[in-house]
C-alpha cells in the first residue's frame, strides 16, 4: 500500500470587528495560527458578535467559504465560545449548518427596484408616526387585506431567535423548511399573531398608502426607503455554511432556545 500523501495545512482567515477585544485576538491568534487573506481561506474565523458574523457571510456570498465565529461581542447566538487553545481541533470536528438566505426585491417611490440578501430576515417599517398599512401575498393569493401596525417581517429558520423572536415569533428548528411570517405590533387585525410558511412560498408586500404612511424595507443591514412593494422568496442556489462546535450545535442552541423563560 502507497503511503498516503501528506495533508495540506488548513488555510485560516482571521477577520475581527472594530471592538478593541476582538481585534487584539485576532492579532493573537493569527501570530499563533498564521493567517491567509479571505479569498485563499478554507475556513475563515470571525471575532466578535452576531452582526459581525452576519457581516462576513454577506461578504464572503460568492466565495461560500465556511465561517466559524467566536464571541467577542455582546449577544453571541451565533458565535462559539472564544477560546485561544485547540482550535485546530475544534475547527476539525466543527458541525457544520447550512443556511439559505431570503432575496428581498423592493420598489421605491419612483418605481426603482432594489435588491438584496438577507440571513436573517426581511422587515418592513413605518418611517414616521403614522402605523404602516400593508396587503400581503402568498404565492399570488392575496391573505390579509390589511395590516394596520408598525411593521412585519419574513424570517429564515436562522434568523428566527432574532428580531422575530422580539417580535413575538416562533422559534423554527434549521431543519423544519419553513419561514415566519411575524407582524410588528399589530393594531389591526389585532388578534394576528403571523404564520408559517414553506421555505418555497413566495411574499409579497404591497405597501397601502405609501405617501402618508411611508415604509422603509430592510434586508439584514441593506435598507430601501418609501417602498411601495417587497418580494420576498428564499435563495435555495445560494447556500452559506457556518461552523459549530460539535459539543453545542446550533441546532442544540435553537432547541434549547425554546425552554429558556
Amino acid at each position: 500500500m502507497s503511503p498516503q500523501p501528506p495533508r495540506r495545512p488548513l488555510k485560516i482567515a482571521f477577520v475581527a470587528s472594530e471592538r478593541p477585544e476582538a481585534e487584539q485576538a485576532r492579532a493573537r491568534l493569527a501570530a499563533r495560527y498564521g493567517s491567509v487573506p479571505s479569498v485563499e481561506a478554507d475556513v475563515i474565523v470571525a471575532l466578535g458578535g452576531d452582526g459581525f458574523m452576519l457581516e462576513t457571510l454577506h461578504e464572503n456570498l460568492e466565495r461560500r467559504t465556511p465561517v466559524f465565529g467566536m464571541n467577542r461581542g455582546s449577544v453571541g447566538f451565533l458565535m462559539n465560545d472564544f477560546e485561544e487553545d485547540d482550535l485546530l481541533e475544534r475547527l476539525s470536528g466543527a458541525g457544520h449548518t447550512v443556511i439559505n438566505p431570503l432575496q428581498m426585491d423592493a420598489w421605491d417611490e419612483n418605481g426603482v427596484v432594489h435588491s438584496g440578501l438577507a440571513i436573517n430576515e426581511v422587515s418592513l417599517l413605518r418611517q414616521t408616526r403614522q402605523s404602516a398599512k400593508l396587503r400581503i401575498w402568498v404565492d399570488d393569493t392575496v391573505r390579509l387585506e390589511e395590516l394596520t401596525c408598525d411593521g412585519c417581517l419574513v424570517a429564515t429558520a436562522a434568523g428566527s431567535t432574532a428580531y422575530n423572536l422580539s417580535a413575538h415569533g416562533p422559534i423554527i428548528p434549521l431543519d423544519a423548511r419553513i419561514l415566519a411570517l411575524t407582524p410588528i405590533s399589530a393594531f389591526r387585525p389585532r388578534q394576528w399573531r403571523g404564520a408559517l410558511l414553506s421555505h418555497e412560498a413566495r411574499v409579497r408586500f404591497d405597501v397601502l398608502e405609501p405617501e402618508k404612511r411611508p415604509v422603509s424595507a430592510t434586508a439584514d443591514s441593506f435598507e430601501v426607503r418609501r417602498v411601495t412593494r417587497v418580494d420576498v422568496r428564499e435563495r435555495r442556489d445560494l447556500a452559506l455554511t457556518m461552523l459549530f462546535d460539535a459539543s453545542r450545535s446550533f441546532e442544540e442552541r435553537v432547541l434549547a432556545e425554546q425552554f429558556n423563560s
